[in-house]
């Protein structure tokens, strides 16, 4: 009886555990419970078993404890000067490994470095300090950059027999032609798109893959392109030869003629005085900017029959510059370029194809009524900054093109609006010209137009006549800054959301100045002559869309009252929206 009553005693005290809640039993010695905790060096991450990310943290040694299981190793942005052969080596399961913006030098980055990464299919060495490439790359790499190095030499194994290779990136850096061996890609049939832009190279390199699809020679000091060294590219699309040193003798008729798929060519700041011989029917864009082009002969562009962006702006073309026959076989002409150069005329024979005219910092002066008869569908004009006047613009010059959406005429010498406006207009921009009377017949079709600038242009109150604004019911952006305007122009449009009035004499703001807009939004009134309560106290009422009123430079801080069912009382605050002409 009493062992009984000890025993029962004991289960009171220490009841057995509840089912299911039993300790689990202790590992013997060597054992776990609980699987591996997964190796991570200190201070990474490793969000996946096969991924080490060490990114950005300031090492300068290279991390121990790196699984090898990582395929994915994250070193860039740190400080490292070399990586030991022994840590590498034993990471044979690498696709990608990522160095970029370390102080990696060709002494620390050993020749035998590559040799067990036999998985690595993209390596990342950008924006370090390596004078030389490695000697060797695996085979089964991809993409390769190596840009923004100090590199002056590259080897055959650097990216030769590597057929899987479809990217290599060696820009900015510091490589001749004597520092690319003739056969640096032979092997690696699969390369398109290389990079060699801002190095030095003094000629076209005659080694390049045949697979090419995208090259960039951009900013080097090219000033020869030796025969053949395009013969061979039958898939090059896009070719950047700009900011070299090319003439017309760099180039002859084959430069360019063998390339069957060639779409993108960019000739620009180079100092050629022709357009080249022998382009591809296939080319879409050619650019040419800012070179010494005096004439464009007609020869020179009939095979680049496809040709859709003709970019010829700072150049030296003059009177006879564009003849007739020059534009004429390009019937699928979307835009052509001719800012700053020295013509007197929009050039004749325009494709009828044409959308984009843009010929400012010319020297235009008269506009006849047939100069744009042959493009009905233009969509925009730019004729800024040249000589036009009143007199010298056709009444008749604008009406043929009723697909005009954009006609820019900054900063010419007109004194009054153009007539035959087409009513296709979204954007007029008048800024900068001499106008001193506005009348509404000249507006009178243009009720599409939503933006309208007439800033810089002395216009007074009394110039403005009355239902100018009448029928531009869709305008929601009206420019009359730096003015002579003393009060707000009554009658505004009833749909304007944005009115700039800066830089003009404006002393009062009555009551009535805003009735006629209810949707404004945005209001430019600074640097004009208002004081503390120069705004009427009724001014803004009923005006529950408008966010910034800008009031600063006047001569005193000005009081804007606001009624208390607006959404937000406006602010001074500088403008945030600059005018056209003032990024001119």
């Amino acid at each position: 009886m009493i062992m009984q009553l000890s025993v029962l005693l004991l289960l009171l005290l220490c009841p057995p555990p509840a089912p299911g809640l039993e300790d689990p039993p202790f590992p013997h010695p060597g054992e776990s419970a609980q699987p591996p905790p997964r190796t991570c060096p200190w201070r990474c991450s490793c969000p996946r078993a096969d991924t080490v990310d060490c990114a950005g943290l300031d090492l300068r040694l290279f991390p121990d404890n790196i699984t090898r299981a990582a395929r994915y190793l994250n070193l860039q942005n740190n400080q490292l000067q070399q990586l030991p052969y022994n840590a590498l080596s034993r990471l044979g399961r690498l696709h990608t490994l990522d160095l970029h913006g370390n102080l990696l030098s060709s002494e620390g980055l050993p020749d035998e470095a590559f040799e067990s990464l036999t998985q690595l299919q993209h390596i990342y060495v950008a924006h370090n300090k390596l004078s030389a490439a490695p000697q060797f790359l695996p085979p089964t790499l991809r993409v390769a950059d190596l840009a923004a190095n100090q590199l002056v030499e590259i080897f055959p194994l650097t990216f030769g027999e590597k057929p899987a290779l479809r990217s290599v990136y060696l820009h900015n850096n510091q490589l001749s032609n004597a520092g690319l061996p003739p056969d640096a890609f032979r092997g690696s049939e699969a390369v398109a798109i290389l990079s060699l832009s801002s190095n030095r190279l003094s000629y076209l390199p005659s080694s390049l893959p045949a697979s090419l699809e995208r090259l960039h020679l951009q900013n080097n000091l090219i000033s020869k392109v030796p025969r053949g060294a395009l013969s061979r590219q039958p898939c090059l699309r896009e070719l950047f030869l700009q900011h070299n040193q090319l003439t017309d003798n760099s180039l002859d008729a084959t430069t360019f003629s063998k390339l069957h798929s060639l779409e993108y060519l960019d000739l620009s700041y180079n100092q050629l005085r022709a357009v080249p011989a022998g382009l591809p029917r296939t080319l879409a864009v050619l650019h040419l900017g800012r070179n010494r082009i005096q004439q464009v002969e007609a020869a020179r562009l009939k095979g680049a029959r496809g040709l859709r962006y003709l970019l010829l702006q700072h150049n030296e073309l003059g009177g006879s510059g564009l003849p007739p026959k020059a534009l004429r076989p390009l019937r699928k002409l979307h835009t052509l370029h001719l800012y700053g150069n020295k013509l007197e005329r929009v050039p004749p024979g325009l494709p009828r194809s044409l959308w984009a005219l843009v010929m400012p910092h010319n020297r235009v002066a008269t506009l006849g009524a047939r100069d744009l008869a042959a493009t009905p569908g233009l969509g925009e004009l730019n004729l800024a900054y040249n000589r036009l006047t009143s007199a010298g613009l056709h009444r008749r010059a604008l009406r043929p093109l009723r697909a005009l959406h954009s006609l820019d005429l900054a900063g010419n010498q007109l004194s009054r609006l153009p007539a035959g406006l087409p009513a296709s207009l979204r954007v007029l921009l008048l800024p900068r010209n001499q106008l001193r009377a506005l009348e509404p017949e000249p507006l009178a079709s243009l009720a599409q137009l939503r933006e309208l600038s007439l800033a810089h242009n002395g216009l007074r109150l009394g110039d403005i006549g009355p239902g100018t604004w009448h029928e531009l019911r869709a305008l929601q952006v009206l420019d009359l800054s730096h003015n002579a305007l003393s009060f707000v122009p009554p009658d505004l449009p009833e749909a304007l959301e944005e009115l700039h009035l800066q830089g003009n004499r404006i002393g009062h703001v009555g009551p009535e100045a805003f009735l006629s807009t209810p949707r404004l939004r945005t209001l430019f009134l600074r640097d004009n002559r208002l004081h503390l309560t120069s705004i009427s106290a009724e001014a803004f009422v009923g005006l529950r869309h408008l966010r910034v009123v800008d009031t600063a430079g006047n001569p005193e801080h000005v009081l804007v009252r606001m009624p208390p069912s607006a959404p937000r009382q406006p602010r001074a605050l500088p403008t945030p929206r600059a005018t056209r002409e003032q990024h001119r």
